[in-house]
């Protein structure tokens, strides 16, 4: 059996590390979250998902020596000028709450008649701290925001998120059809097209 070719993930989310495995599996890269080996979180100052996830992405490299794979993704709401945007995970501040987000998201949009938000997901693969010619894939993923929230699965906003052609939320369906339909399984087919054509 061929070795698997290890990629440190330059995240701790549960959720996100889930996927990526999944995804990434049967080219044959083992993905290692970078808290396994000991990599603290990178500063995201920047006010774009590309440059925040390759900020990400270097950082795990220069600490680990290995190749990483960083994404950036939020939901972009289109009443809010596209807030949260890279602010989506701390929309209500620190600590991070997905509960909170929501409910926050909930109050601001109490009185909006555009609902339309998007997901992206922006992902960076470095070979090394200093690669010159990252790999970029980038992903959307569209629907409209709920009044109140539907569904136990999924994570982030998933609960707020209405696919209006399945007639669920993002937390209602099931994983496997999220990973097909979501921003981060539509970068994820980007960035496997582009690992295809290199290998």
């Amino acid at each position: 059996m061929k070795e698997m070719k290890k990629l440190v993930m330059a995240s701790n989310n549960v959720g996100k590390l889930r996927e990526f495995q999944a995804l990434l599996a049967p080219l044959g890269w083992e993905v290692i979250p970078q808290s396994e080996l000991g990599v603290g979180e990178a500063e995201e100052p920047h006010c774009t998902f590309v440059e925040n996830a390759l900020a990400k992405a270097r950082h795990a490299a220069q600490a680990t020596g290995l190749p990483a794979l960083a994404d950036d993704s939020g939901i972009c709401i289109h009443a809010l000028g596209g807030a949260p945007g890279v602010q989506s995970a701390r929309f209500a501040g620190e600590p991070k709450s997905d509960e909170n987000n929501n409910a926050l998201l909930l109050e601001k949009l109490q009185d909006a008649t555009d609902r339309s938000a998007h997901y992206v997901c922006v992902l960076v693969m470095v070979h090394s701290a200093d690669d010159p010619q990252p790999l970029i894939a980038e992903g959307e993923w569209h629907g409209e925001i709920l009044r109140e929230p539907r569904g136990s699965g999924g994570f982030g906003y998933d609960p707020l998120f209405w696919l209006a052609d399945l007639g669920q939320s993002a937390a209602e369906i099931p994983a496997q059809l999220k990973n097909t339909l979501s921003h981060r399984g539509a970068a994820c087919r980007h960035l496997l097209e582009r690992l295809k054509a290199q290998a």
